[in-house]
This record gives structure tokens, sequence and C-alpha cells, in this order.
């Protein structure tokens, strides 16, 4: 469904617009209340500090892309994409990562937030 898509392409705009402004807090109103982080390092619920944590290290530069989304049902949607952050380390050293990023979505109060994301190194 291409519907589900654009709206899942709207949370992935603001999402890229918080990281690049360095706004936990913003990314963070995008999870749903109990919402988890998963990466190499394990899960997160703390999404705020895990996103400051982020930010400490010297990334923020994000880009992303949705590649498919599909609805599991009326309030709930899955979607697979690509992610790269970028930005330069406390030493002065530019860094940078990619990888791939799963989501599983819930419609809480009409409006859609992430419950579950992955993000996943290449």
């Amino acid at each position: 469904m291409n519907d589900i898509k654009q709206e899942i392409e709207k949370i992935g705009s603001v999402y890229t617009e918080s990281f690049n402004r360095r706004d936990a807090a913003g990314i963070a109103a995008l999870y749903a209340s109990g919402g988890v982080h998963i990466n190499p390092a394990g899960p997160r619920t703390d999404i705020e500090a895990l996103y400051q944590s982020i930010f400490k290290a010297g990334f923020d530069r994000q880009e992303s892309n949705i590649d498919e989304a599909w609805p599991l049902g009326p309030d709930t949607a899955l979607a697979i994409g690509q992610y790269r952050i970028s930005g330069i380390d406390p030493s002065g050293t530019p860094i940078q990562r990619g990888g791939y990023w799963t989501a599983t979505y819930v419609r809480v109060g009409g409006k859609w937030k992430i419950r579950m994301q992955t993000a996943i190194p290449k």
C-alpha cells in the first residue's frame, strides 16, 4: 500500500530533521510509550538518552530512506530501509556508519509512533 509508505515517510522526515538538529527529545517523542530501539549493543528503552549519547559521540547528520512499508492491520505497520549517520568525533576525526533499519509502528491517538526500531550496521 502506497498510503502507508507515505505516512511512514512523514515520520522518517521528522526523525531525520530532529537528528540533524541534535534533538534527542524530538526523536524520543516519535516513539510509542515503552518503545524500544535495538542495535548491536542490545535493546534500549531510554530513547532520549540513547540519542544524546550518539550526539555526544559526534554524530550530527543522518540520511535515511524507506525501501518498503506494509500495513499489518489498521493500527500497525512495518517498514524497512537504510540509514547513514556521520559527524566528527571528539578528537576531530570524521566518523560514519550506515546500515539497515526496520521498524514496527502503531497508531496512538490517531498518530503513527515507533514501537520498535532496529539498526543493523553493514
